[in-house]
């Protein structure tokens, strides 16, 4: 990696790492309370912090799991700007949440975010007896960069054969960082992905060109899709990854895979954090509903 983009990254870092942990004031879910618990994997990429969500209702058996990872370019390391959608989840699907504080670029770019990540839903999925939830009903999603771990997570599983996740929630993901980001369009004047802060990102997070084709980092250029887990894929209409976010839920369906899609209308990039509220909420509540469905199926 260059000292030049290294440097832009940290930049980055520095403006927008405060800025995207600001939700909302609507969004916040205020009336949920939170039940919470530090816990650290130790991974092939170094020990992971991660916040444990409990449910609120006791149960006398374990909650299923959902893992969760957040956005932020694959440079940004605020995992707390989920934890209203961790909590909401947690209280509205019934099920424990694992929200992942993974490595970011530039100080740990591509691959280590992959493996942390995979092997933190590892051992997840094999650690439940130990910490009361069931590692056997499993989902995994996550939010724009985390959307994309999400999606080279279930990648991996699949082709190890280790887990096999209910559900995968892909949300505002970019699928495709071969292609150059001026391509990616918005019907709208100024959305809130520019080519160049997108250039940044994957200029830190995949510094070797060779990588950026590879289905862990685009999983949206991988041909062989066929037995992912069922997948609910969201997308914003005035989001510069839409198409990619809609093309990767026709190639999963015609894959054979079973796939939710909905593209929500009249909303930019991380409208799950920033609003409108009514979208905001309602595809929060999508994602709850969904888990709650599938890890209870």
């Amino acid at each position: 990696m260059s000292f030049r983009a290294r440097m832009q990254a940290r930049g980055v870092q520095l403006l927008l790492g405060r800025m995207m942990s600001r939700v909302h004031k609507d969004l916040r879910f205020t009336d949920i309370p939170k039940r919470t618990e530090s816990i650290r994997v130790e991974t092939g990429a170094g020990p992971v912090t991660c916040t444990v969500y409990r449910p609120q209702a006791a149960a006398t058996a374990p909650a299923p799991v959902y893992v969760n990872f957040h956005g932020g370019g694959f440079v940004i390391a605020r995992p707390q700007q989920d934890d209203h959608i961790c909590r909401y989840i947690a209280a509205t699907a019934g099920c424990v949440v694992i929200n992942v504080d993974y490595a970011v670029a530039p100080q740990r770019p591509y691959p280590a975010p992959v493996t942390q990540a995979y092997d933190v839903t590892a051992w997840v999925a094999e650690n439940g007896t130990a910490n009361n939830w069931d590692g056997s009903r499993l989902a995994v999603g996550g939010h724009s960069a985390g959307a994309n771990l999400t999606a080279a997570v279930c990648r991996t599983a699949r082709d190890r054969g280790t887990f096999t996740p209910r559900l995968q929630i892909i949300d505002s993901a970019p699928l495709d960082q071969l292609a150059d980001p001026a391509t990616k369009q918005s019907p709208i004047v100024k959305p809130l992905l520019t080519p160049q802060l997108m250039r940044v990102f994957t200029a830190a997070y995949v510094p070797d060109p060779a990588d950026l084709a590879h289905p862990l980092v685009s999983p949206g250029l991988a041909d062989d899709l066929a037995g992912l887990p069922p997948a609910l894929v969201i997308t914003a209409e005035n989001d510069r990854l839409r198409d990619e976010g809609d093309a990767y839920a026709k190639a999963l369906e015609a894959a054979g895979v079973p796939v939710t899609h909905r593209c929500f209308e009249g909303v930019d990039h991380y409208f799950t954090h920033t609003g409108p509220v009514p979208a905001g909420k309602e595809a929060i509540d999508l994602m709850a509903t969904t888990l709650r469905t599938a890890l209870t199926a």
